[in-house]
């Protein structure tokens, strides 16, 4: 199971976008007609689906000896196991966890595993352990509640040590935080079931909202890859040929995304997962964000391999998973550098002939001369430098699979973290850098890479590494998200350009970023509502005009978002489609349907306030914002859009003194977001506090030096002041940015 901190968890799995365009949370040449843009080229080992169905796997080893041997006691087989004497590896011998006050007692009773600890309500009760989750190095256990959820108890065994810890150490958490055990952020039927277990379905019931959560089988077996095998099982001549993918043949892509469905940071789109489709028909891959992501692509959060790996120049030069690992027991190919060196030497490489090789140097890697350390220490192995780790659930180390060069003197202008200073802790990036200066000389390589653009965010350098066709899909796609925050009309041109581009992530993010412009500024996303690929169509339907939505394409959104009807988020989704419609009924319900599943989400109270608000009914908006904000456990980032909401009603209401009250509230507690200072700036000048309103601007601006809004209102304060060098300055700033 993945153990999201608190910022990932606030935000949710599916995109919230709040109606009137003011904020967003997380958790846009002229247009081709549709059949310009032709479906992505499937790849050649992909063939048409098989009608078959999943079936028991327990003959698969009688024709597949070697594969169910390599794929017995894998991680993939001991994915999920009901707990007993043979699974369970914690200390369930009367053992005690105490964290926060409260104890936690591991026992056995009559055969069976239990837990006693604080429930929902915050009292002390046992639970019983239905299944262990994960093997190595740790083993969390899962405990039925009430309505069919299964949830991931928060304190985890470590194997390795033989020892309790909590996978939240420094948070003080109690029943009512959304990181407690028995919170949505641990429920295993959304969070984790679909990647643990073979042909899972969800089967939530929003009514009820309770789970009927069934598989077929309760591990990864061989169908959760190789795809439903009944066809396979009765052929006369059984091969290949009856499953929808062949994961040996030319193109790499259809094993790598096959491998991306569990091993991706992503949200899911759609149930009818078909083996052998694009992923991007079902799921929908996260971007190289800022929460995510460091400038320079390292892997942040915890975000798995997918991500990294298509930013190689391995996934470019078309190497695949199983090129590295045996996919059946998942261990590594060869050990140590013998695992790189096959390809990367100074002979022949020994690769696939479907690999390009053309580009590798002829070269002993694997020796001081290259690497610059004695054997066998630390900095002598090929990953130490190109495939650095990075520790998740505070004892799992995972490498980051981009493959790429340490560049210290990256780290140096932007704080990014570099393999060097991971070992060489005591000294600094600077000293790494000149240590590479040093080795490689004037001639090492320094290519200019997208860091610095996606750190500085400056627009010009966004829109290069959007339309670089050299730049890997996913760079080009995380470029245009980001440019959404530099608005122009260099931007829309980029737009325009990108929604013909071949891949789909890129699409998609163009699609996106379509939203911040104007509905007449959209028309070239239209022909995205007939993308051949649905994480597209989904996008454009959401950015698009709503003249330009249709019966189906509303439908189609609609299906999407209750996938996850579990969340909140997707019903904000849904009445956002529905406000923007003009369907102010259905919107107001699916504000309230994400109420009753979470009262406490705040985002779904801003949306029904700001529904309420443009229907004339400000005091029934500012009512809704003063429910939302008493539903809070504490002040704290998360409540800031509640403040914020609330104070611009009160703006509507005249009661100024209270308004800015609630403004200053929303810009203390999110202090990056440039749009609450912005309009708490705004708010202090025009209600007669010009000094004030001017210094929080200024303050503002000197965080975020480019925002367009700051240097607008600054530059006409400044005209009205008199200050006209002040005016033109600011406004030559803003003209650069435009």
């Amino acid at each position: 199971m993945h153990s999201f901190g608190r910022r990932a968890w606030a935000a949710s799995l599916v995109l919230i976008i709040l109606v009137g365009g003011a904020l967003a949370l997380l958790f846009n040449r002229q247009p081709e007609s549709p059949a310009e843009i032709a479906p992505p080229p499937a790849a050649a080992s992909v063939r048409a689906p098989v009608a078959a169905t999943f079936v028991d796997e327990s003959a698969c080893g009688s024709c597949h000896a070697d594969q169910a041997k390599a794929w017995h006691g894998s991680h993939h087989d001991l994915a999920m196991q009901e707990a007993n004497a043979a699974t369970v590896l914690g200390n369930f011998n009367n053992a005690s966890f105490t964290k926060n006050g409260v104890r936690t007692r591991f026992f056995q009773r009559e055969g069976k595993y239990w837990i006693n600890t604080d429930g929902p309500d915050g009292k002390p009760a046992d639970f019983e352990v239905k299944y262990t989750f994960g093997v190595e190095p740790l083993q969390q256990y899962l405990i039925a509640l009430d309505r069919g959820r299964l949830q991931s108890f928060t304190i985890a065994w470590d194997v390795r040590a033989r020892r309790w810890f909590h996978l939240y150490p420094d948070e003080r958490i109690d029943h009512r935080d959304p990181l407690h055990w028995t919170q949505p952020s641990q429920n295993w039927n959304f969070m984790c079931a679909e990647c643990h277990s073979t042909d899972l379905q969800k089967n939530f019931d929003l009514p009820t909202n309770s789970y009927r959560t069934t598989w077929t089988q309760i591990d990864v077996g061989c169908q959760a890859c190789h795809g439903p095998a009944s066809t396979h099982l009765v052929a006369a001549t059984p091969g290949k040929q009856d499953f929808a993918v062949d994961f040996a043949g030319p193109d790499a892509s259809a094993q790598i995304e096959t491998c991306a469905r569990c091993h991706s940071r992503r949200s899911v789109i759609s149930s009818d997962y078909r083996h052998g489709e694009r992923l991007m028909q079902t799921h929908l891959p996260s971007l190289l964000t800022a929460d995510l992501y460091f400038p320079d692509g390292q892997i942040r959060d915890e975000v798995y391999e997918y991500g990294s790996f298509l930013q190689s120049k391995m996934h470019a030069k078309g190497l695949r998973c199983s090129d590295c690992h045996e996919p059946h027991s998942l261990q590594l190919r060869r050990e140590g550098n013998q695992l790189c060196v096959g390809c990367h030497n100074a002979a022949a490489p020994a690769a696939r002939a479907s690999i390009d090789t053309s580009g590798l140097h002829k070269k002993d890697y694997d020796s001081p001369e290259h690497h610059f350390h004695k054997a066998g220490t630390p900095g002598s192995q090929c990953v130490d430098c190109h495939a650095p780790s990075r520790v998740y659930m505070q004892i799992d180390p995972r490498r980051d699979h981009s493959f790429r060069i340490p560049r210290p003197d990256i780290s140096v202008r932007l704080g990014t973290p570099n393999a060097c200073n991971s070992c060489h802790d005591k000294r600094s990036p600077k000293w790494a850098a000149e240590q590479v200066a040093k080795w490689y000389g004037p001639n090492r390589r320094q290519e200019e890479t997208f860091a610095d653009a996606f750190a500085a965010g400056d627009g010009a350098s966004l829109a290069k590494w959007a339309g670089d066709a050299h730049a890997p899909a996913i760079v080009r796609a995380s470029a245009v998200e980001r440019l959404s925050a530099h608005p122009s009309q260099a931007g829309l041109d980029v737009l325009n350009s990108t929604v013909r581009d071949a891949d789909p992530l890129v699409r998609m993010a163009a699609a996106d970023a379509f939203n911040v412009y104007a509905p007449e500024q959209r028309s070239a996303l239209v022909p995205l509502l007939n993308d051949p690929v649905r994480a597209v169509r989904l996008a454009a339907i959401a950015s698009a005009p709503p003249a330009s939505l249709n019966a189906a394409t509303v439908a189609e959104y609609e299906r999407a978002q209750m996938e996850n009807a579990d969340q909140p988020g997707a019903h904000i989704n849904v009445g956002n489609m529905y406000s923007s419609l003009g369907r102010a009924a259905e919107a107001e319900a699916a504000y309230q349907a994400a109420i009753r599943l979470d009262p406490t989400f705040a985002p779904a109270y801003v949306n029904l306030a700001d529904l309420k608000s443009r229907s004339g009914e400000n005091a029934v908006a500012i009512a809704v914002l003063r429910t939302g904000l008493e539903s809070q456990r504490q002040e704290s980032a998360q409540t800031a859009a509640l403040h914020h909401s609330l104070g611009l009603a009160l703006i509507r209401e005249r009661n100024y003194d209270e308004a800015l009250t609630q403004l200053e509230m929303a810009a203390k507690q999110a202090p990056n977001d440039v749009r609450y200072a912005y309009v708490l700036g705004v708010a202090l000048h025009d209600t007669g506090k010009r000094k004030e309103g001017i210094a929080t601007l200024e303050r503002a601006l000197r965080q975020h030096p480019k925002d367009r809004d700051l240097l607008s209102a600054l530059a006409a304060y400044a005209r009205d002041a008199g200050d006209v060098a002040a005016a033109n300055e600011y406004m030559r700033r803003l003209q650069a940015e435009n």
